[in-house]
């Protein structure tokens, strides 16, 4: 390792010489660092046995001849008043299940991919089809006793299931070891330990494999902003502050967890070489980076000013991540006003490939709580955010954090009563898929759940037997296959000549449309998110020849209104004359020449 770039925090291989490591004649070495331990012990077969420091002092490490993969191990690491804490490696591979938190001996590169030819095409999807289905493993599918499934049991289904239902990528919430249910994964103890629940290092490589095999992308959610409180874990470690801010003012987070001090080199090359460690061993091929308003800002608060040294370090592990995998996607989460974010290093900009547009999210949701005769007035809820889309690349999400802690799901959050929901979330996921954008929904929705997801249940499948959820999932999938077939709903999303409003100015009828381009293809939406039929509506489009329906969010196989055979518009000279159901929306594929 490079120890100059490890303490200045340029490294991204720090796990390569830290941790449990084989040699080359069968040996096991361990170090780890504790520069302010008086002095360390590694806890090995209920045997104590003394590490030595290496030549600068700050490491530990002893080599065994008699290590087996799978046997537990900790250190213990004294202080200079003699007392002791028995720690988990950070840099440990693998880890008991919880409640039980020692590290586990693990082999590395055991498993062989076969996913080349993915890994070769793979591309950050700027001009190409980005749906994210964004997932909980361990609440997703449930087996009947209510245990989790293996990695490897999930791997076959679920690539099944995303093909059946129009994802191309999948998002996984923290799959890094972490001690609490509860917490998703967000307070983690294993940096670059995956989660033991759900089985071995190797079977989550099988799994990415397969899902790969299917021409579906895995981005793993990734949190950089904090760790949990844990005794054995990285709190404290040598007795000192040495990952956590030595102060609470700044050192606790807002969901009580440490901040890690990103001032510091050793914790900067040891959150870039997890970040990488997840790209390069397990094949990920992206990582959704949590929390980062709270690396922007202090405490994600912007009254506190700019964290200098978090920003720096986001650009320097961003740059450093490309370099090593240039097809990378890397994703904030922000919810700031921060500018640059997508902006390459380069140009002096954080070097995200997207942000969340949590502006979008909120707005939309916002409109679709509103009663109808209240939506005038706020009619512009669901056109300011092409104000400011040119400023970051955007993905649109509605994610887990919109379904839970009394929030209500996404379809119980539409107005009304329970019939009314569905055509409301029907038109609100079309204008979604309309809208420049990545797109990204949580597990669930497309089943209109009802219930809040908790991650100790599994998805109410059952929901399914209801012909008015098996409907919305149809018209889900069909949405999905209908966004990643047609380039004019993702080719020019960050591109101005992408996308044009139609009409955005029918505030007392609550309609709106647009159009999509692309180098192929001219698509208009039409909406009416009234709870009126607006007949005879009239679109100025002119050298409009043809025009094919595609999608009505109304159709009757979606337990609308409208038949398939019906007809719900008609070509004039220079316009189209439209029939708009209540809460519906229609797409349209126009002929080529066709102008605004």
């Amino acid at each position: 390792m490079d120890f100059y770039g490890f303490y200045t925090g340029q490294v991204f291989d720090a796990c390569q010489y830290l941790g449990a490591h084989s040699g080359s004649s069968g040996e096991f070495f361990f170090r780890t660092f504790a520069p302010n331990a008086a002095h360390v012990s590694l806890l090995y077969h209920e045997k104590e046995l003394p590490m030595a420091k290496t030549a600068d002092g700050n490491f530990y490490e002893i080599m065994l001849t008699d290590t087996i993969p799978g046997t537990v191990y900790e250190y213990r690491i004294y202080r200079a008043d003699g007392r002791w804490t028995d720690h988990c490696d950070p840099y440990g591979f693998a880890m008991e299940l919880r409640p039980a938190h020692r590290s586990l001996v693990s082999g590395r590169n055991n498993y062989t991919f076969h996913d080349e030819k993915w890994m070769q095409t793979r591309t950050i999807c700027q001009d190409r089809p980005l749906n994210i289905y964004e997932m909980h493993l361990g609440s997703w599918r449930r087996k009947g006793s209510g245990e989790w499934y293996r990695y490897s049991e999930i791997a076959e289904p679920l690539a099944e299931y995303l093909t059946e239902s129009g994802y191309n990528y999948v998002e996984f919430l923290p799959v890094s070891e972490h001690p609490c249910d509860e917490s998703w994964g967000y307070q983690n103890t294993g940096f670059f330990a995956p989660t033991a629940r759900y089985g071995t290092p190797d079977e989550l490589k099988q799994l990415i494999d397969k899902l790969h095999q299917h021409d579906i992308g895995v981005i793993l959610d990734f949190v950089p902003v904090h760790f949990a409180l844990d005794a054995y874990a990285l709190s404290n470690y040598d007795g000192t502050s040495l990952y956590e801010y030595p102060h609470s003012a700044v050192g606790i987070s807002e969901w009580g967890s440490c901040n890690f001090m990103h001032s510091r080199g050793e914790v900067r090359s040891f959150l870039q070489s997890s970040a990488n460690y997840w790209l390069e061993e397990f094949h990920f091929d992206g990582l959704r980076m949590d929390a980062i308003s709270n690396m922007i800002y202090w405490q994600g608060d912007r009254k506190r000013g700019v964290n200098g040294n978090a920003v720096d370090f986001l650009k320097t592990m961003n740059r450093g991540l490309k370099e090593r995998h240039p097809n990378c996607i890397l994703i904030a989460e922000d919810s700031t006003d921060f500018p640059g974010v997508t902006l390459s290093t380069d140009q002096g900009g954080l070097g995200f490939d997207y942000k969340w547009d949590l502006g979008w999210m909120h707005d939309t949701l916002e409109y679709f709580q509103l009663p109808p005769e209240c939506r005038t007035e706020q009619y512009h809820k669901l056109t300011f955010s092409m104000m400011y889309f040119g400023n970051e690349r955007y993905l649109l999400p509605l994610s887990h954090d919109e379904v839970v802690h009394g929030k209500a799901t996404i379809a119980q959050k539409m107005n009304g009563p329970y019939a009314q929901k569905f055509p409301q979330a029907r038109a609100m996921y079309l204008y979604m898929a309309v809208h420049p954008g990545k797109k990204l929904n949580f597990m669930g929705n497309e089943i209109a759940q009802l219930r809040e997801w908790d991650e100790k249940r599994e998805q109410d499948w059952s929901l399914r037997t209801y012909p008015i959820h098996d409907s919305f999932y149809r018209f889900m999938s069909e949405l999905n296959q209908i966004y990643l077939t047609h380039s004019a709903l993702y080719e020019n999303d960050y591109k101005e000549n992408g996308f044009t409003w139609l009409d955005c100015h029918q505030e007392k009828k609550q309609i709106y449309a647009l159009l999509r381009t692309s180098s192929k293809e001219k698509l208009a939406a039409i909406f009416n998110f009234g709870n009126r039929c607006q007949n005879d509506y009239v679109l100025p489009v002119r050298q409009v020849k043809k025009v094919t329906l595609l999608l009505h969010t109304d159709w009757e196989k979606y337990s609308g209104t409208v038949s398939e055979n019906q007809a719900c518009f008609q070509i004039m000279k220079n316009e189209i004359v439209c029939n708009l159901a209540p809460f519906s929306g229609m797409l349209l594929q126009l002929s080529p020449e066709a102008l605004p």
